[in-house]
């Protein structure tokens, strides 16, 4: 099967087989590759409420590779999902069309709850025994950001989804490089706003483990770990505290672009919105109360090859 997750920063490919049977209910898919690229759909969609049209041409070419790559491998079911930016844009249906016309199957727009919701799904499969239930999942995205508590066993209790992805709180308050003290203090104070209300919202100070999903986390365990090249294998499932992540956040908070790109792990694609991703992580771990944060490589695209069964 082939998944597609389309964000407001990046677009990703999963194609993947069934798990063996005998290898349990709670195994993980077996991948058979993983690509992503950095297009940055959501490009400006905070501001001017339109996808651009560069950014959907960047997005059209990076599909128009999936697409040959699916048809060689040979995979018999396709799901693309489409979040964040294509939910808030005015002319969305020329995404659509774009997409329909080059990957022969139409994007899903699916809500914040079940964006939610396949993202818990893939990230829960296969966590390791010392990461108890319950969870609060966390999926930090370019346009948005997923809540998430459940247990392996119960599924999804409670999720929400807002508006506090490092794309659009980079482009909303840290313009300056690096952002200013001042600048920091108002994203800071908007991403409170949010977490706190999604903490009313999901019972995810009561949770157990905090798992964090996606590029923006990933990249800070990364750093916290001090790898010199990006790992996945040494990153999935990988433990770092709080005082590591808020010791990086504010690292990267405090370097220019050209700065962070110097540093070994981080995909160009990411380094001007990775400080806003770090602070999202930080502010979170402080709201839920939580010392650590468990990272998943896998999230919201193995949740939608699941869904696809």
């Amino acid at each position: 099967m082939a998944a597609i997750d389309c964000g407001t920063n990046s677009i990703r490919l999963l194609v993947a087989d069934l798990p063996d049977e005998s290898a349990g209910p709670a195994a993980p898919l077996v991948d058979v590759t993983r690509r992503m690229e950095i297009v940055r759909l959501g490009q400006g969609v905070d501001r001017t409420g339109r996808l651009a049209p560069e950014a959907i041409e960047r997005t059209r070419v990076a599909l128009a590779s999936y697409a040959a790559e699916i048809e060689k491998l040979g995979a018999e079911r396709v799901r693309m999902c489409a979040t964040s930016a294509t939910r808030d844009a005015a002319n969305a249906a020329d995404f659509r069309a774009m997409v329909e016309q080059t990957l022969g199957v139409e994007p899903e727009v699916v809500t914040g709850d079940e964006e939610a919701r396949l993202s818990f799904t893939g990230a829960v499969r296969g966590l390791p025994a010392d990461a108890e239930p319950p969870y609060l999942v966390v999926d930090i995205g370019g346009g948005s950001t997923e809540f998430v508590v459940g247990t392996r066993a119960g599924g999804v209790e409670a999720a929400i989804s807002v508006d506090i992805g490092c794309v659009r709180m980079t482009e909303r308050h840290l313009h300056d490089d690096p952002p200013t003290l001042n600048e920091v203090a108002a994203a800071q104070a908007d991403i409170t706003v949010a977490v706190d209300r999604a903490l009313a919202a999901v019972p995810g100070r009561g949770a157990a483990t905090l798992v964090g999903l996606a590029g923006s986390v990933t990249t800070v365990v990364a750093i916290a770990q001090g790898l010199t090249q990006y790992d996945p294998a040494r990153i999935h499932h990988a433990r770092v505290s709080y005082e590591q992540v808020a010791d990086v956040t504010a690292d990267l908070l405090a370097k220019t672009r050209e700065q962070r790109l110097a540093i070994p792990v981080m995909h160009p694609g990411r380094a001007d919105v990775i400080g806003a991703g770090a602070l999202v992580l930080r502010v979170i771990m402080e709201r839920a109360g939580m010392p650590s944060v468990v990272a998943s490589e896998h999230d919201i695209l193995d949740g939608i090859a699941w869904s696809i069964l």
